[in-house]
């Protein structure tokens, strides 16, 4: 009888690390947002929607997916971009109301729940679709925390508008249950002869990220909303 343990290789763990470091970073943003820092606390929601975007990378290169880690991604993502953007966008704009505005909070934090949900479901059914269905947690994230974009980049101060970043906050908690189909980059690829481009790209980026960080990031969220209200006329789809 062989009583030798059987271990799991360290590298089978790196990815649910990974997710925890982002899991780590929501949890965060919801402590910086208590003290008045929505610099931080929107910074480090950014941070955990790239963290979110490495793990499953992580874990099919390294070959060590696994239902816990499928698990443990999905519940990340509801505290990450349900629970954490909630909360900093109701302390960033909607103290002046904080009856309406929290049950706005709520309404965007449980659309969340549900769009994920619904995305496990699918992810396990063999007909599931190539493209996502409703604007995914992370994007929804972002959208969501484009009052707090618009006021740092200094294009209009929302933090005094408490019903209409309330209102925004529950329209985008309506795009992540719709049935509009999003862009995935899952089966992106790209031309090797397209490679420079790619890496000018991500060099303006990164500068852009550098010097003018709150600006690139209302741009991306504009961008990407034109995208989804494109697909839901082209598709007629809510």
């Amino acid at each position: 009888m062989d009583n030798r343990r059987e271990s799991l290789p360290f590298l089978h763990l790196v990815p649910n690390l990974v997710t925890i470091i982002g899991l780590c970073a929501g949890l965060t943003a919801i402590r910086y947002s208590f003290d008045g820092r929505f610099a931080v606390a929107t910074g480090l929601i950014v941070f955990a929607a790239l963290i979110d975007g490495l793990d499953g990378l992580i874990a099919r290169r390294l070959r060590a997916t696994s239902q816990i880690g499928a698990e443990l991604d999905s519940l990340s993502d509801f505290v990450c971009f349900g629970v954490a953007p909630a909360i900093v966008v109701f302390r960033f704009g909607m103290t002046q109301d904080p009856g309406l505005g929290w049950v706005f909070a709520l309404v965007y934090a449980i659309c969340c729940c549900l769009r994920l949900a619904r995305f496990n479901v699918m992810r396990a059914s063999p007909d599931a679709p190539g493209h996502f269905v409703g604007v995914p947690a992370p994007a929804g994230a972002g959208l969501a925390l484009m009052p707090v974009f618009a006021t740092f980049a200094g294009i209009v101060d929302l933090a005094d508008v408490p019903l209409l970043v309330a209102l925004w906050l529950g329209m985008i908690g309506v795009l992540m249950v719709s049935r509009i189909p999003t862009p995935s980059a899952k089966g992106l690829r790209v031309p090797r002869d397209k490679a420079v481009y790619v890496l000018v790209g991500a060099a303006l980026m990164v500068g852009l990220i550098l010097s003018r960080f709150w600006l690139l990031m209302f741009v991306l969220g504009l961008a990407y909303l034109a995208v989804v209200l494109w697909q839901a006329v082209r598709h007629r789809r809510f």
